[in-house]
């Protein structure tokens, strides 16, 4: 099992900037994400990430969110900029430990990542 931590939730103004950390156990998997969840909302992939593909990202956050790694430390990033009110969601980081799925299918199948973090709050307020 890999074991994730996320942090660097906080609240922001429109337009302002976050950035997420995703600090995992041990650096043992094939794809990983980012997914958010907002309130009666269904969870929904931001962004995919792994050792063949450029990141893929969800539509709503493409050229305002990227994804960095580091490989020996562990953590995988999510930057955040532009946010607006509908970014507000707790944001949780995934991992697959095997296997390849297509990022842009991955997206909307959360239900194969193995591992999850317990998420970060993240609100955007106008």
């Amino acid at each position: 099992q890999v074991q994730l931590m996320e942090s660097g939730g906080d609240s922001v103004q429109a337009g302002g900037s976050l950035t997420l950390s995703c600090t995992a156990s041990r650096w043992s998997w094939s794809q990983m994400g980012w997914f958010r969840q907002a309130p009666g909302k269904q969870r929904e992939g931001v962004a995919v990430v792994d050792y063949y593909c450029a990141p893929y990202f969800l539509d709503s956050v493409h050229g305002r969110f990227t994804i960095s790694k580091d490989n020996a430390k562990y953590i995988l990033w999510l930057q955040m900029a532009e946010l607006q009110p509908e970014d507000t969601a707790i944001y949780y980081c995934a991992a697959r430990r095997a296997g390849w799925v297509p990022p842009r299918s991955l997206l909307r199948r959360p239900e194969d990542f193995s591992d999850w973090g317990q998420g970060t709050q993240v609100t955007v307020s106008s």
